[in-house]
């Protein structure tokens, strides 16, 4: 039982908590009834459930360990796909013939995505990969939308004459 016991605290070390969830309530749940048939003096049954909670332990220890890499790998991703899709808009709104008039709104989208990217790079310096994707929820489309109003095409003026 000290042996699951262990393992659980590795596993939560390990991220367990947010990553592999319902793994570690498994081994906290068995670990329970190990020490419940422990007090019932069934020590067979306290045996048999203290060694499933430590196989479930070290497994959400594992799950948890894979979950965080591959949550920092799509957090970074992400990341580094908004950010370089911003630096192509930030050039294109600079070299834009458009009249300044004609560019507030991209602008203003181009901040707002700014300010999410932002968020999502100080959320993974603290390591809260699950916090990335909420914070750039729809920052592409919003920058490629943009992209769209920067090379608009201003509608020619129509003819005059004088008469």
């Amino acid at each position: 039982m000290n042996l699951a016991q262990g393992a659980i605290e590795t596993a939560r070390a390990a991220g367990a908590e947010r990553f592999a969830a319902d793994e570690l309530t498994a081994a906290v749940d068995a670990l329970k009834r190990s020490n419940d048939a422990a007090a019932g003096d069934d020590y067979r049954q306290a045996l048999s459930h203290a060694l499933d909670s430590f196989e479930r332990a070290q497994n959400a220890a594992k799950l948890a360990v894979e979950s965080r890499a591959n949550a920092r790998g799509e957090a970074e991703r992400a990341v580094a796909q908004v950010a370089t899709l911003l630096t192509t808009a930030e050039g294109r709104l600079k070299s834009s013939p458009l009249p300044a008039r004609n560019l507030k709104a991209p602008q203003q989208a181009l901040r707002a995505a700014e300010g999410s990217l932002q968020k999502s790079r100080a959320a993974l310096a603290t390591e809260d990969y699950l916090a990335v994707e909420p914070a750039l929820k729809g920052v592409a489309a919003d920058i490629e939308a943009a992209m769209a109003q920067i090379d608009a095409r201003p509608a020619a003026a129509p003819n005059r004459r004088k008469r």
